[in-house]
């Protein structure tokens, strides 16, 4: 039994098919990095605009603590959501307050066809787990799991990701496996591109 209803997470339902087949050099898309758990506020705002947006959500299965099987729909990739429309929709959608930072979309067609791809995976109903592309060295903060609050440094070995936490006055730390768990980068790298 799901705790809340699914909401709207594609608007509009065709969507997808629309940004493949679009040649207006006016609608782009946009990728927006929302302020924590802010996701689906943002996408009620653009809905009530009517605003196209893409904020793919997933089902999650867990049992409550009296043991009732419970299901939850949660954002594939945290923070994240994408609107395709032009500069006054990204405007409006700017308004929402739900909105830390915004880039534009270098490779419109390439983006387009791999949401499709995300979208097919979701309708195949198979469990999706987000991965994400941290690279050695970069610092997190773990935001699920039973690390979660935990800060400390990714590094890789044997193909496994491991966290270092460290107290740094002493330049000392320890090493701790991750496992199935979400993590938010703390910092940007100088390489990465810069908020817009």
């Amino acid at each position: 039994m799901p705790i809340l209803a699914r909401e709207v997470d594609q608007y509009p339902g065709d969507l997808l098919n629309m940004a493949a087949a679009n040649y207006d050099a006016e609608i782009a898309w946009w990728v927006f990095y929302t302020y924590p758990r802010r996701e689906k506020q943002l996408m009620r705002h653009l809905l009530a605009r009517n605003i196209p947006f893409y904020g793919p959500v997933v089902p999650r299965r867990f049992r409550s603590p009296g043991g009732t099987a419970r299901t939850s729909y949660i954002p594939l990739f945290s923070n994240y959501v994408f609107v395709f429309g032009d500069e006054a929709q990204r405007y409006q959608a700017m308004a929402s307050n739900c909105i830390l930072k915004w880039f534009s979309v270098s490779d419109q067609g390439k983006f387009t066809a791999e949401l499709v791809q995300i979208s097919r995976l979701i309708e195949m109903g198979q469990p999706l787990t987000p991965v994400p592309r941290f690279i050695q060295g970069d610092r997190v903060r773990v935001t699920s799991g039973s690390f979660a609050g935990f800060e400390g440094t990714v590094i890789r070995q044997d193909k496994k990701i491991r966290l270092i936490v460290t107290i740094d006055f002493m330049q000392n730390g320890v090493l701790v496996e991750l496992d199935d768990c979400r993590m938010e980068r703390l910092e940007i790298r100088n390489h990465e591109m810069a908020a817009k």
